[in-house]
């Protein structure tokens, strides 16, 4: 220890590098785990839907007609903000939100757990990852 100030003083750029790589990893940790916020699989959207979730798809019109995950709502990012007044009825029911990767859905549940509601999850990895998994997608404008 008593040689550090030497050696930080004779390397400056393996120790600016270092420390550089430091903040890149922790910066890294800290997206995936604000990415990964409530995420749950596949499966366990089938067991919650099966129990009467509410499944809100973020993407565009055009996406969502597409394919989506049967039964789900689409709405816009926006609309969340006021998601409090339109989906009162499921403050204490099961929500999933997912868009096509998972980090906007990620976003959208932690807009609607400030909202108040109690059950909010978002799909890990979207619907890239439910078609990852060889799960169905409906096609049409379902509900909108």
């Amino acid at each position: 220890m008593e040689k550090l100030p030497e050696y930080v003083a004779n390397h400056p750029w393996l120790v600016s590098l270092a420390v550089i790589a430091a903040v890149l990893v922790i910066v890294f940790e800290i997206r995936a785990r604000r990415d990964a916020f409530a995420g749950i699989s596949p499966q366990d959207l089938i067991r919650l839907q099966n129990q009467g979730a509410l499944i809100i798809d973020l993407r565009n019109p055009e996406a969502f007609g597409a394919g989506h995950i049967g039964g789900a709502r689409r709405m816009d990012s926006a609309e969340m903000l006021t998601a409090g007044d339109s989906l009162k009825k499921f403050k204490e029911k099961n929500i999933v939100v997912y868009c096509e990767s998972g980090s906007t859905g990620a976003a959208a549940a932690r807009v609607l757990l400030r909202q108040g509601f109690k059950q909010v999850f978002n799909l890990k990895g979207g619907v890239t990852g439910w078609r990852g998994e060889n799960l169905p997608l409906t096609t049409g404008t379902g509900k909108a």
